[in-house]
This record gives structure tokens, C-alpha cells and sequence, in this order.
């Protein structure tokens, strides 16, 4: 799928993988919408996509809340076009320290799959109708290990991705023939200030860079039509699941 005069939608876009994101398809020609809820941040990471000549907006909002949702939707519209590719990447991991799965509060578990979960899925109500309407569009969730792996203390964040993995591919099957495609990404442990609270001790030489997984997401996304809509396919390369 072509880049360059798309309208993008990006959520989580103040920081980490979404700020890379934001940087990598701007660079490319892309009109950029990044939606995040400290407006201090994203000012920021606007700033840095317009210095260089990039066409930028941002919308302090939390997707969580489902009040935000179609105002999300309509302003970017506005702000940049219709939406041609929606990147879901707004998550939460709950409480640190990460803690096991019995001992994690159910309002915690709740709004874990507010963010991580059911804001992607109203998200895609409000945009999937008119990009189907227009013939195209590519929806992208981005996924993480723990949506295939049990790891013990990742409950909450790993059940959300899991569902949000099978969510997509449910779209995709729902959508099948009018254009759309849904991808689930899985970008691999990165350099993050989300996996530094998840694991402090982890060694940073160790991760990948969000730039660097930014760009290959770039790659995918100018590929996409070689994925199966409903695909899990990971960052590194090493291939779909």
C-alpha cells in the first residue's frame, strides 16, 4: 500500500513505537494523525515531525474512553483526510510491577481491555465504513509475543493482545471483498519506556530500536498486498503467523 499521500491515523503517537511511526511515514509523504493523551508529549513529537517538513496532527484524547472515539475519528478526517490506514498501537501493560494474574484487581483487568482492546475495536467501527465505501484501507494492530506466549505476570496485557489479534482476524473475515485489509503486527521487545517499566532490569543493547521497527513496519505496510488480510506477521522478518 502506497505511503505517500495517505492519511494516517496513529494511536499511542507521543512516544516509542507510535512516535517512530509517526517520524518513519511522515518522512515518506504521509498526512500523519497521531492521537495520545499527554498533549505535552505529543507537542512534542508534532514538533519534531514538522521541523524537517512533515504535515503532522495531533489529538490529545484517550482512547479508552469511549466518549473520545467518533470525535477521534471526525477530527482526523478533518485534519487529514479520510482515513486510508488506521495503526492501533495504544496499549496499556496495568499496574507495574507486573503482577500475576490472581492478584490483579478486576478494574485493572478492565481497563487494560478498555485501551488495549475495545478502543481499537470502536475505533475500527467509526473508520472500516467509509474506507469501505472508498474500495481501500488498512487497518493495523500491533500485537506482541505475549498474545502467543503465557508469560507469568503479563495476564492482563497478554489476554488483551491475544484479543486483539483474533479480533482482527475476525474483521477480516467480515470485511473480506471490499478493500480492506487488517494485518496484526508483532514488533518484537524495543527499547520503550513501556518495556522499561514492564522489565527495569532488561538491557537496553539488547532491544531493538522503535525507529528501527518503525521502518520495517514501513516495509510492510508497502507490502501488504503479499499478506493474507488476518495475518499476524512479525517485525523482525522472520515471517507470518
Amino acid at each position: 500500500m502506497e505511503i505517500r499521500d495517505a492519511s494516517v491515523m496513529i494511536t499511542g503517537g507521543s512516544r516509542g513505537l507510535g512516535r517512530a511511526l509517526g517520524n518513519a511515514m511522515a518522512r515518506e509523504g504521509a498526512r500523519v494523525t497521531l492521537i495520545a493523551r499527554h498533549g505535552e508529549e505529543l507537542d512534542k513529537t508534532l514538533f519534531e515531525i514538522r521541523a524537517p517538513g512533515g504535515e503532522a496532527h495531533g489529538i490529545a484524547a484517550d482512547v479508552g474512553d469511549k466518549s473520545a472515539i467518533y470525535p477521534i475519528a471526525g477530527q482526523s478526517a478533518a485534519l487529514a483526510g479520510p482515513i486510508d490506514i488506521l495503526v492501533l498501537n495504544a496499549s496499556t501493560l496495568g499496574p507495574v510491577p507486573l503482577r500475576l494474574l490472581m492478584d490483579t484487581e478486576c478494574e485493572d483487568l478492565e481497563r487494560v481491555l478498555q485501551v488495549n482492546l475495545i478502543g481499537p475495536f470502536r475505533l475500527v467501527k467509526a473508520v472500516a465504513g467509509a474506507m469501505a465505501l472508498r474500495g481501500r484501507g488498512l487497518v493495523i494492530g500491533i500485537s506482541s509475543d505475549a498474545a502467543v506466549e503465557a508469560y507469568a505476570g503479563w495476564g492482563s496485557y497478554g489476554i488483551s493482545k491475544a484479543a486483539l489479534d483474533h479480533m482482527m482476524r475476525i474483521f477480516a473475515k467480515e470485511f473480506e471483498g471490499t478493500g480492506i485489509q487488517f494485518l496484526s503486527i508483532d514488533p518484537g521487545e524495543m527499547d520503550t519506556r513501556m518495556h522499561a517499566d514492564a522489565m527495569p532490569d532488561a538491557d537496553p543493547a539488547t532491544l531493538s530500536r522503535p525507529e528501527d521497527v518503525a521502518d520495517r513496519i514501513c516495509d510492510i505496510i508497502r507490502h501488504a498486498g503479499d499478506f493474507q488480510t488476518g495475518s499476524r506477521v512479525l517485525a523482525s522478518g522472520v515471517g507470518v503467523l
